[in-house]
């Protein structure tokens, strides 16, 4: 593999991290007592020529937890009239978490990274509530970095001057419905697609690759 193509990894480029684009939808703010409703997983490859586009996209929609808190309001605003009904295929925490971390793990693997990072847009909140439940359904093998995130709130904001979704997706040229906003799949594919922008736009500029001095952290430093 020549130099550059060597650079031109999801492996170098984000050093030794592999990021996966994630959003939730949930009963609530509070990701301890708060029912986890929707999750979305989208993985990101990375092409010879070094730019960054999706690739495996991961949803389900998940049964609350026992004795879940469950907010009226949330509902209204993300759209889930009955967060019980047979009728949504919901799963459980552990499930859903299950087979996502297994998929991530195993492109983790192909691409050489060492850990898996989010990225999401408001980047603590989805954190928090997938953290939580991962705790609740006692998996050990979480792959993603405890504390560290991409949050694309704040590179939008950067980028494009935007921080809401909605307005940085249609500043970057992406287009965003509105009426279908506040869906876990809905929205982790835009967001997904705003984080390529940027990445790939940076690389427009100029700014990668950089010098090929960049080491690997496999301890729990950023």
């Amino acid at each position: 593999m020549s130099q550059d193509n060597e650079l031109n990894t999801l492996k170098r480029r984000f050093r030794g991290y592999f990021p996966v684009v994630i959003d939730v939808e949930t009963a609530g703010f509070n990701a301890k007592t708060d029912a986890l409703l929707e999750i979305c997983a989208v993985t990101l490859q990375m092409d010879e020529e070094g730019w960054i586009k999706p690739a495996t996209t991961m949803h389900f929609h998940i049964t609350p937890f026992e004795g879940a808190v469950i907010h009226k309001e949330a509902l209204e605003f993300n759209g889930i009239r009955d967060p019980f009904s047979p009728l949504r295929g919901a799963v459980s925490e552990e499930a859903a978490l299950k087979a996502i971390y297994k998929q991530i793990r195993k492109e983790q693997k192909d691409t050489g990274c060492s850990r898996a990072i989010m990225v999401a847009h408001n980047a603590n909140f989805d954190h928090s509530f997938v953290m939580e439940a991962s705790t609740r359904a006692k998996l050990k093998r979480n792959p993603f970095h405890p504390f560290a995130t991409f949050d694309t709130a704040a590179l939008s904001g950067l980028a494009f001057g935007q921080t809401v979704l909605a307005k940085a997706c249609t500043t970057a040229g992406i287009p965003f419905d509105n009426r279908e906003a506040h869906s876990a799949l809905y929205d982790t594919e835009r967001t997904a697609e705003l984080f390529c922008e940027i990445v790939n736009k940076w690389k427009t500029l100029g700014g990668w690759p950089l010098i090929d001095n960049q080491t690997e952290d496999t301890d729990g430093s950023v």
